[in-house]
């Protein structure tokens, strides 16, 4: 596959939130993949509009018009995470936006990607009610996807996402080595040279299973850390992404890591 601009659309997966941070910067599976690309197609340009907080609709009403500006001739659409958390959240308006980006890069003569997403009740039992959402956007990705020659990185059943070594400690972003591994699906489902399917093999065993006690000291604890401050957000009607901005907004030459 010969690519010469990359340009990733999404929220904070895309932006690599869990993979760095914002003293040192982010990294992330979209930079990770432009690394992949770019040693298999030298002078690679790359730009990535991701930012955290984004739903989908926000991704496509301020990242599509600048994306088809950059004439990517590769471009990965990968929004929906932060919808499914909202309380009316609707699977068919969600997939409509998704839709409607890929429609408009493919018409364009870009290829497009995306992924599908796990259930989040395998990676928190408190989750457990976003399982059916999770299942229906992810029925209506693939749908979109075959309507418009999408390729779809299907990551959502392998039972290797649900390891608590690809996720942050606020599980709801992807930890360095998650990043890295969706990085290596992305390029596999793209069938670049050198990728394949190990992206889905199992990490070795860590030891012994948790006794339930210390599983629900676990849950409790990331309630506390993570999951009250964000609901505090949501009853402010805030973001996670007030104020801020694509990290890479214009098209610039690959520095691998």
């Amino acid at each position: 596959m010969i690519c010469t601009r990359y340009v990733a659309l999404g929220d904070s997966q895309t932006e690599g939130v869990g993979d760095g941070d914002d003293v040192t910067g982010l990294r992330g599976w979209a930079d990770r993949l432009a690394e992949r690309l770019d040693r298999n197609s030298p002078g690679l340009l790359y730009a990535n509009l991701a930012v955290r907080g984004r739903l989908a609709g926000q991704v496509r009403a301020e990242q599509l018009a600048p994306a088809l500006a950059l004439r990517p001739d590769l471009a990965t659409v990968v929004a929906g995470v932060n919808d499914l958390l909202r309380p009316r959240f609707d699977a068919d308006e969600v997939a409509g936006h998704l839709e409607a980006m890929f429609a408009a890069l493919t018409s364009q003569g870009a290829r497009v990607a995306t992924l599908t997403f796990p259930d989040p009740a395998r990676i928190s039992p408190l989750a457990r009610r976003l399982g059916p959402r999770v299942t229906a956007l992810n029925d209506r990705v693939r749908e979109a996807a075959r309507r418009h020659g999408v390729i779809v990185a299907d990551t959502a059943e392998q039972p290797v996402v649900a390891d608590p070594r690809l996720w942050s400690p606020d599980r709801l972003h992807a930890s360095p080595l998650g990043h890295d591994r969706i990085a290596a699906a992305m390029a596999h489902a793209l069938e670049l040279p050198g990728s394949d399917a190990r992206w889905a093999d199992p990490l070795p065993p860590t030891g012994p299973v948790r006794a339930r006690w210390q599983t629900v000291g676990t849950e409790l604890r990331w309630t506390a850390s993570f999951f009250g401050p964000w609901l505090g957000r949501r009853l402010r009607g805030r973001s996670s992404g007030d104020g801020r901005a694509a990290k890479r907004p214009a098209l610039l030459p690959v520095t691998p890591v």
